[in-house]
């Protein structure tokens, strides 16, 4: 029993050393994507929530989980199960993670939204608040791009995603 809460431990260790493919300063720990890890036998199977489920990358992460997981030693088999339910949420987001958005100049999502519905992030370059939204539609789904007013950068940020909205 306490072998397998190590090695639970471990597959928890090398995902965080999977980084989201386009963001190279954040894990799918850090962005709260596992869900589940489950190990029979060697067979490790691994619930994970997609940030959206038309996200391009899917596929990529897979492959890269597969083979981080796959280099352990009495690991036989890697199933990775992309499933939405519960939803993925800005809010799985770790702190560590909030803070690697940042550094690759990505705002983290809002925490939450006005009583007008609307949101508002701070530049990641210079925490300036003055900041206004260029478009709503960013590079991905899960992205918007916005223009800091006092440091004169464009930057995205993360769209918060809740289900109480």
């Amino acid at each position: 029993m306490i072998t397998t809460e190590l090695y639970e431990t471990h597959i928890y260790e090398v995902l965080d050393t999977v980084k989201d493919p386009e963001i190279d300063t954040v894990s799918i720990i850090d962005l709260g994507m596992i869900e589940r890890v489950q190990i029979n036998d060697g067979h490790v199977r691994i619930e994970v929530l997609p940030t959206f489920s038309g996200c391009p990358a899917l596929t990529i992460i897979q492959q890269n989980i597969e083979k981080a997981i796959s280099q352990l030693e009495n690991v036989r088999e890697v199933a990775v199960v992309f499933i939405n339910n519960p939803t993925w949420t800005s809010d799985r987001v770790t702190a560590k993670g909030r803070e690697g958005l940042k550094q690759f100049g990505i705002a983290p999502p809002p925490r939450f939204l006005k009583e007008d519905g609307s949101w508002h992030v701070d530049c990641p370059y210079c925490g300036s608040t003055y900041v206004t939204i260029e478009n709503i539609f960013g590079p991905t789904a899960c992205r918007s791009i916005l223009y800091c007013k006092s440091c004169k950068n464009p930057f995205e940020a993360m769209k918060l995603i809740s289900t109480s909205m």
